[in-house]
């Protein structure tokens, strides 16, 4: 994986989908040219005329939606979604996104706690799209994901607006996609993303607290031990840091035991 911005989607994507064995590379390219060619023919020379067009084509035409199994690697995975029109709100933007790109449509992603969401200025105002479904969202009905995610309490932080970049994009896929492989006891495969997100920050202490388990359920006590000691040390006031201190002596007594 590139250490840079350099970033391009949806080859990386494809990429990173084939490297964890989660859908047909091939498969999943030819399915994006042939969306790529067949969106042109909605151009018209009214952008919001065409933005209108691109939604219904998308969410009616092809009928793009939300896989049932919404928290699932295959949800997470661009090739899955683009070969089977089914995903997870960032899967769905990010396909649509580029999409619009083919028709000189300037969509942007925001990424919420445990959401994505897509924005256009062409009105002159900026206009939430929701990606399961193509509906309009309000900033309140924004708030109410951020607040079904982090709790009733949670503010709506304007920093939550800034359009996102290909490299975080990435970032939010590997993340999700780590996520539903851990729900599916994937365990190769999630252990796989949180070392591909170690390439990006390798000092990232929560990925290495993911690692920790994740490695401990493969029986790579020797990862799981060096993860936790690092969580530890550089994240002693974690109000569950005493229980890690607990999983780390019971990891190191199971160690020493089988050596």
């Amino acid at each position: 994986m590139s250490q840079t911005e350099a970033i391009v989607l949806p080859e990386t994507a494809f990429e990173l989908s084939a490297h964890l064995s989660l859908a047909d590379h091939e498969a999943a390219k030819w399915a994006w040219y042939e969306m790529a060619g067949a969106v042109l023919s909605h151009y018209v020379v009214d952008q919001q005329q065409r933005l209108a067009r691109l939604l219904q084509w998308f969410y009616q035409d092809l009928a793009f939606c939300a896989r049932e199994n919404y928290y699932s690697m295959e949800a997470a995975d661009l090739g899955c979604c683009v070969i089977s029109k089914q995903g997870n709100s960032t899967t769905l933007a990010t396909v649509l996104c580029l999409l619009a790109k083919q028709l000189d449509l300037k969509l942007d992603i925001i990424l919420l706690p445990g959401s994505a969401v897509i924005v256009h200025h062409l009105t002159g105002k900026p206009q939430y799209i929701n990606p399961l479904n193509g509906e309009l969202l309000s900033k309140h009905q924004m708030h109410a994901f951020i607040r079904g995610e982090l709790g009733n309490a949670a503010p709506f932080k304007q920093s939550y607006l800034k359009p996102v970049k290909p490299k975080r994009l990435i970032i939010r896929l590997l993340h999700e996609l780590k996520a539903g492989a851990v729900v599916s006891q994937k365990f190769e495969v999630a252990l796989e993303c949180c070392n591909l997100l170690l390439q990006w920050n390798e000092d990232d202490v929560h990925v290495k607290r993911e690692r920790a388990f994740i490695a401990q359920q493969l029986g790579c006590i020797n990862i799981a031990v060096a993860d936790l000691e690092f969580f530890i040390e550089h994240n002693p006031h974690d109000p569950m840091i005493e229980l890690l201190k607990l999983q780390l002596k019971e990891l190191n007594s199971h160690h020493q035991t089988t050596h």
